[in-house]
């Protein structure tokens, strides 16, 4: 899975552990360099494909990635429901599998908000 994004002119795909490592950095206060990027996705197992890291260094050298957090959407959690009397256990299996179903939308739609930071 990668994350689309417009540089020059061309659509490049970059895959998201890319971006963490470049967030992880920021986050830490550390340059974002070649290197440095590199030495991140080393440390968490993944090779790294050269191309994409100059790629992505290249990419966030023009973005203010404070700035892009801040006017990031955010996600609102739904406020919980009051509990109610206990359901049948096939009701509780609906209920998760609609919760997990959820869930999941929520963390492809956080992606996709990630993916509009470097965009």
């Amino acid at each position: 899975m990668g994350v689309f994004n417009f540089q020059n002119g061309r659509m490049m795909n970059m895959g998201m552990e890319y971006i963490y490592a470049a967030m992880l950095l920021h986050k830490a206060g550390k340059e974002i360099n070649e290197e440095s990027v590199a030495q991140v996705l080393k440390a968490a197992g993944v090779e790294a494909d050269q191309a994409r890291v100059k790629a992505l260094v290249a990419a966030l050298s023009e973005v203010d990635i404070e700035e892009a957090i801040k006017s990031a959407p955010t996600l609102m959690a739904a406020p919980a429901a009051a509990p109610t009397a206990p359901a049948a256990p096939a009701e509780e299996e609906k209920k998760e599998e609609k919760k997990e179903e959820e869930e999941k939308e929520k963390e492809e739609a956080a992606l996709e908000g990630l993916g509009a930071l470097f965009g």
